[in-house]
């Protein structure tokens, strides 16, 4: 099996890169995913951020208030590290064992875990490659405003709260650049799983 890492800022075609490997056969692991299903109503991870943060994050449905954990965390490094401390074991174990099943369903698996925030979290796993989407700020601020209908101001704050793209580039084995066409991000993709096929 092949572990590969993959990352980059919001609106950076990550999931553009997630959905073409997908297709060509990859098992796509959702970091994001898993983070939500971590807390669901009956999770021991809901139940320890109820008990650490009081029942006013709870929603009337049992399931997690967001906005109102978030008024808590946000600016509070203290509170923030507590959360953290919860959701990140929940989320390693849960992603490991998908990683497992992969492995164990296909020897020869290329399994994909798409993760936003992997250059601003402690990485506990053991990648292969890391491979990096990769558009300057000036493409994603436009794309923000224009397909998710953010303010302009909005968008720069979100892309200046992530890693740099010099951060990211750091760790990056493979840069996948998706500042052009759909197809030109469609074509380096598909020579990355042409390597990676090779690996196999």
């Amino acid at each position: 099996m092949q572990l590969i890492g993959l990352t980059g800022g919001i609106a950076s075609g990550k999931s553009t890169i997630a959905s073409r490997l997908a297709e060509h056969g990859a098992v796509v692991v959702d970091a994001d995913r898993i983070a939500r299903e971590v807390v669901e109503p009956g999770t021991p991870a809901l139940a320890q951020i109820a008990e650490r943060f009081g029942d006013g994050v709870i929603a009337p449905d049992g399931s997690l208030d967001r906005p109102a954990l978030g008024a808590i965390v946000f600016g509070d490094p203290e509170a923030l590290r507590a959360l953290n401390g919860i959701t990140h074991p929940a989320v390693l174990a849960a992603s490991t064992a998908r990683f497992r099943a992969a492995a164990e369903a296909d020897p020869d698996a290329i399994v994909v875990y798409d993760v936003p925030l992997l250059v601003e979290s402690a990485n506990e796993y053991p990648f292969d490659r890391v491979v990096v989407a990769h558009a300057d700020e000036a493409t994603r601020i436009r794309r923000l405003v224009e397909l998710r209908g953010m303010d302009a101001a909005e968008a720069e704050r979100r892309i200046r709260s992530q890693a740099s793209d010099e951060e990211r580039l750091a760790v990056a084995d493979d840069v996948i650049d998706t500042g052009g066409t759909l197809q030109h991000t469609r074509d380096q993709v598909d020579a990355l799983w042409r390597q990676l096929r090779g690996r196999a």
